[in-house]
């Protein structure tokens, strides 16, 4: 009896869908990934262990802030593997463990959080797509670890000079008394802001003998555009020539401080409004707190960071909801950037005295 011919045409049927799939295409399965709410690029790219700029690339996407939930991206590298390549096992991403998450306390502002984890400001703001870095609060869950890759700082790799054009070895000076920064930067024929970028001195004001300086060469020492040093103006005579006091002068919106009649810091500040000028005469620290709830016509702010009461409900503080220093914006206050607040909140003690004038 002849054998029927569907059995073997259902087994070349079988033997034709196999090559098929032999030669098919195969795609990574973890060739794309579907934003979630509350994530960024960066995050991403070091979850699959890809560098940012290659993903951003992979995808078209000029501006690395720009993404949005549902949106699928492509990974570098994940496209078709080779004709009649049998596909293997996925490799496994890194060990995923549990993201870490810092709650802000009371008092706490973005650059010591970093600092704490090891991180840089700009990274803390980049891991946590903070459009405002200056507006965290108490409570607040900050990421400082995705528990997958560290986070690597951007590091800038400058080209070696060639060995006839290598700066001169650095030397060191040491502050002698009466010596000024002006002085000594000119003996060794710099400029006071190369000597107090080579040094990080926030206040070029502030030397003390027996100090020890570097002092870069001339030709080494190139001075940054946005230098953060401000020569500062005229400063007014100390209120008292033994201990410490501070001033605060609302004709140039500075705060001065002073120690044994020298003075060691002055910062721009933002004062009171027309309506709500800021108090003048002299008075001294009455009350100290790390942080507060200032409520009044018209704001609520939790957690004020370093206040220093002066006068009743007039104080020296911190401030997150603004950074328009040298414009009155309070209803009274004294508003300081936050780190410079906490400066002159370990500073100044009860009692110290407190000239606030024209």
């Amino acid at each position: 009896m002849p054998r029927s011919p569907v059995p073997r045409l259902a087994f070349g049927l079988l033997v034709a869908v196999l090559l098929l799939v032999a030669v098919t295409p195969v795609f990574a399965q973890s060739g794309t990934h579907v934003v979630q709410p509350g994530e960024n690029l960066f995050r991403i790219a070091l979850r699959y262990g890809v560098d940012v700029d290659a993903l951003a690339q992979a995808n078209g996407i000029t501006n690395t802030w720009q993404i949005y939930a549902g949106q699928t991206l492509t990974l570098p590298g994940s496209g078709p593997a080779e004709t009649g390549a049998v596909p293997q096992p996925e490799s496994p991403l890194p060990a995923a463990t549990t993201p870490v998450y810092h709650t802000v306390q009371r008092g706490e502002y973005l650059a010591s959080i970093a600092r704490a984890y090891g991180l840089t400001p700009e990274q803390l703001i980049q891991l946590n797509n903070l459009a405002n870095p200056n507006l965290i609060y108490a409570g607040q869950q900050l990421l400082v670890s995705t528990g997958g890759a560290p986070v690597e700082a951007p590091v800038e790799v400058a080209e070696a000079p060639a060995p006839e054009e290598a700066a001169a070895p650095v030397t060191s000076y040491t502050v002698q008394p009466g010596d000024h920064l002006a002085s000594i930067a000119a003996r060794f024929g710099l400029s006071w802001t190369q000597l107090a970028q080579a040094n990080n001195l926030l206040n070029a004001d502030h030397i003390q003998a027996g100090q020890q300086l570097i002092i870069p060469s001339a030709s080494s020492t190139a001075l940054s555009p946005d230098l953060g040093i401000v020569e500062a103006p005229a400063a007014p005579p100390a209120v008292v020539t033994t201990g410490r006091s501070i001033i605060v002068d609302l004709s140039d919106s500075r705060i001065y401080a002073y120690e044994n009649g020298q003075l060691v810091r002055n910062v721009l500040v933002s004062t009171g409004l027309p309506a709500t000028p800021t108090v003048t005469g002299d008075f001294a620290i009455q009350r100290k707190y790390v942080s507060q709830l200032m409520t009044g016509p018209g704001y609520y702010l939790p957690d004020v960071p370093y206040v220093l009461y002066f006068y009743q409900g007039y104080a020296i503080h911190g401030t997150y909801w603004h950074n328009n220093f040298g414009v009155p914006m309070s209803h009274g206050c004294v508003n300081l950037p936050t780190p410079e607040a906490e400066w002159f909140f370990h500073f100044a003690d009860i009692g110290t005295p407190v000239r606030v004038q024209y």
